[in-house]
């Protein structure tokens, strides 16, 4: 148990689109603050997936530390429920190290289950759990997404068509229960595990939509010049990953691993995986939009960003 000093340090979080520079400015808080960068980042918990997840570089991580990276194999499913116990104990590690816990990333859904809490859902039952993955087998992600919308609207309006985990675990709740995933909800309120914290969340915004697209057309080729293809190669060669995995469905690792499947041409695996990204930083940007507790700062003014959590964290 740490000492009530070191409980009473504060929490910052900053998220942000895709290429919206997250990782660059938590690193330069990190020359001036005593920081613990805790990753919020879906694809960058997998190991062997760094040139498309846009990972820092293992020089960078020996200089700036990341938490929750590199901690799951790419066969490996990992929950949100998981990644809460994971964020909460490197939080109580830099505390009790006298650092300042720095959240940052752009998985809004891990983001929310900390600041918003998550609904005690029931347990898992395989069985349920197996049957739901041999029906999306027969019909295909697509059709499991449609009979959500028919028992539960609600959810399947925010749970995207191409998400098979959290629509599986919707119908699974369903069938399991006799309750749609937004009814449970409903009657398990959740709990924010980091309620009565003093804690800054910033939120990065682009200047302009155009910004982004262009970002995330440069950052994408960048990746490809970098050797995206032959990491992805690398993991398609292993034998044991397939095209239903988290890691593999993550966005620009689904199109390069069609691609080399021979399902698509490099011209429109490209243009696909550019797409997706700007898809995802749209939600991204949707969800910061709509979430009150951040404050919205310009991701281009570095300067008053910085100014921002440092006079917060108390080094102004």
């Amino acid at each position: 148990m740490v000492g009530a000093e070191l409980e009473r340090l504060p929490i910052v979080a900053i998220a942000g689109p895709t290429a919206s520079g997250k990782t660059a400015l938590a690193m330069r808080l990190a020359e001036q603050l005593p920081v613990s960068i805790i990753s919020v980042d879906s694809v960058m918990i997998y190991r062997d997936m760094d040139i498309g997840s846009a990972k820092p570089s293992r020089e960078l991580l020996t200089r700036y530390p990341h938490a929750l990276v590199d901690i799951c194999d790419p066969i490996e499913a990992y929950s949100v429920e998981r990644f809460c116990r994971d964020a909460l104990e490197a939080i109580a590690t830099a505390r009790a190290a006298g650092r300042v816990p720095l959240l940052v990333g752009g998985t809004m859904m891990y983001f929310q289950a900390l600041l918003r809490g998550l609904s005690r859902l029931p347990p898992t039952e395989p069985a349920v759990r197996e049957a739901v993955r041999e029906e999306a087998e027969r019909l295909g992600w697509p059709a499991m997404h449609a009979q959500l919308a028919t028992i539960d609207p609600t959810a399947a309006a925010r749970i995207h068509a191409t998400d098979p985990q959290r629509i599986g675990r919707a119908l699974e709740v369903y069938r399991a229960t006799g309750r749609s995933l937004t009814e449970w909800q409903r009657r398990h309120p959740p709990a924010s595990p980091l309620a009565g914290e003093r804690l800054l969340a910033i939120a990065l915004w682009p200047r302009s939509t155009a910004h982004t697209r262009r970002a995330v057309a440069e950052r994408f080729d960048a990746m490809l010049a970098e050797g995206f293809l032959d990491e992805v190669k690398a993991l398609r060669a292993r034998g044991d990953l397939h095209s239903g995995l988290p890691s593999v469905r993550a966005v620009g690792y689904r199109q390069a691993w069609a691609y080399l499947a021979g399902e698509s041409d490099w011209t429109t695996m490209r243009e696909r995986a550019i797409t997706a990204t700007r898809q995802l930083a749209k939600r991204q940007r949707t969800w910061l939009r709509a979430a009150t507790e951040w404050e919205a700062m310009d991701a281009e003014a570095v300067a008053a960003v910085e100014w921002r959590i440092l006079d917060f964290v108390g080094a102004g």
